[in-house]
C-alpha cells in the first residue's frame, strides 16, 4: 500500500522505483479537488501507467455534477454511493449557527471577541486566500492568542507542527484555507468561524462539520461583509437556513455578546491571566520534512523528570579538502599552508640581501 501525491508518485516512479504497472486498486482522496485543481495532468499520467483491469475509487466530501461527469472518465461501469440520505437537510442539527453581518475594518476585533466565548475549546477559523490567513494567525498571535496558520506557501515540516500543536491543545486556534483544510480530522472542535463567506454551500457545510462532531454540540460563526451579501443569500437559500439578511454587527454590539457568552469586560488582547496555552514555538519542528530548515528541536527530559525542548544545529558534513597535480589527485598527501617562494637575488628569510659569490 502506497500513499502519496500525484507529483510524488510520478517522482518515484519515473526513478524506476515504485512499479505502477502491477496496481489493481487506486483510490483517490477528495476527487472533487483532485480532478478540478492543477492535480489533473498529473492524474491522468498516473492513469496511463496503471493496468486496465484496475479498481478505482473517488472519495470526497461534496461530489458536484461537473465532477461526477468528469470522473466518468477514468472508471468502467461507475457506482455512486453516498453515505447519507438522499433527502437529508446539510444543516447539522448539533451546530448552533450564527451569521453576522460584519465590516471589513472591524472583524479582526470582532474575532478577538468570539474566541472569549464561553466554554471555548479548540476552534478553526477559515479564510479564503492564503495571505488572509497568515495575516490573521500573526495578529492573533500578536494579540495573546495561540494561534497557528495552514496554508499552501508553508513548508510540510511547518504544517505538521502546526497541526500537531493544535490536536495536542499547545495551540487552540488554526486559521486555515479551505484547500489546507482538506483531510484535517482533529475532534473536540467546539467553535469554527468563517472570516470570509463561503464561495458555495458545499463549502459552508464542509466548513460547520468540523464541529458538532460524534454527539457534541458546536458552534458556527459566519462574518459576512456588505459585498458578500448576495453570494451569503445563495447560500441561506440552497441550505434553507432562513437568514438572508445577517443582523449587522460590530466587536461591541450587545447581542454578540450575549449570544456567545463573552465577559462584559473582553477587549482586543487576551487577559494576560488566561494566556494558558504553551503556543506553537512549544512544538518541536521535523525540519527533515521540511526545505530549507537550518535547526531542528529535539525532545529531551529536563529536571524533575519535565519535557523540555531544545535546539539541537543540524550535523555539518566535514568538508574534504584534495590536491592534484597535472589534474590528477594526489591521495593521502595532507593539505599543506601557504608556500613561501625564494627568489633568486632577493631577499632572504630574514630580510637580508644575498651576497653573491
Amino acid at each position: 500500500m502506497v500513499v502519496g501525491t500525484p507529483g510524488r508518485l510520478l517522482d518515484l516512479a519515473e526513478q524506476r522505483h515504485l512499479v505502477l504497472g502491477r496496481v489493481r486498486e487506486l483510490v483517490l482522496d477528495e476527487a472533487d479537488e483532485m480532478l478540478d485543481l492543477g492535480f489533473l495532468p498529473d492524474v491522468e499520467r498516473i492513469m496511463r501507467m496503471l493496468p486496465e483491469q484496475r479498481h478505482t475509487m473517488l472519495f470526497s466530501a461534496t461530489m458536484p455534477g461537473p465532477i461526477i461527469q468528469l470522473s466518468r472518465t477514468f472508471l468502467v461501469r461507475p457506482t455512486h454511493i453516498r453515505a447519507e440520505e438522499a433527502d437529508q437537510g446539510s444543516v447539522h442539527e448539533r451546530t448552533r449557527q450564527l451569521v453576522y453581518r460584519a465590516h471589513a475594518m472591524d472583524k479582526v476585533e470582532l474575532l478577538t471577541r468570539v474566541l472569549q466565548a464561553d466554554e471555548r475549546g479548540l476552534t478553526m477559523i477559515f479564510a479564503r486566500t492564503k495571505r488572509t490567513v497568515q495575516r490573521i494567525a500573526d495578529d492573533l498571535t500578536e494579540r495573546g492568542f495561540a494561534a497557528a496558520a495552514v496554508h499552501g506557501d508553508l513548508g510540510q515540516g511547518a504544517r505538521e507542527q502546526a497541526l500537531r500543536a493544535f490536536r495536542s491543545g499547545k495551540v487552540d486556534v488554526l486559521v486555515a484555507t479551505d484547500v489546507a483544510a482538506r483531510g484535517i480530522d482533529v475532534g473536540g472542535v467546539t467553535h469554527v468561524v468563517n472570516y470570509q463567506c463561503p464561495e458555495d454551500a458545499k463549502t459552508y457545510v464542509h466548513r460547520i462539520g468540523r464541529t458538532g462532531r460524534a454527539g457534541r454540540e458546536g458552534v458556527a460563526v459566519t462574518l459576512v461583509d456588505w459585498d458578500e451579501m448576495s453570494r451569503w443569500k445563495l447560500v441561506s437559500d440552497e441550505l434553507g437556513l432562513g437568514i438572508d439578511e445577517p443582523v449587522e454587527t460590530y466587536s461591541t454590539s450587545d447581542h454578540l455578546f450575549a449570544d456567545l457568552g463573552i465577559p462584559a469586560a473582553s477587549t482586543g488582547r487576551l487577559p494576560l491571566s488566561k494566556r494558558t496555552r504553551a503556543g506553537l514555538d512549544a512544538e518541536y519542528v521535523d525540519s527533515e520534512g521540511d526545505q530549507g530548515g537550518k535547526r531542528r528541536r529535539k525532545r529531551t527530559t529536563g529536571r524533575g523528570g519535565r519535557e523540555d525542548e531544545v535546539e539541537v544545529p543540524r550535523p555539518r558534513r566535514a568538508r574534504v579538502r584534495t590536491r592534484s597535480r597535472g589534474g590528477v589527485t594526489l591521495a593521502g598527501r595532507a593539505p599543506r599552508g601557504r608556500r613561501r617562494v625564494r627568489r633568486r637575488g632577493g631577499r632572504g628569510r630574514r630580510g637580508h640581501r644575498r651576497r653573491r659569490g
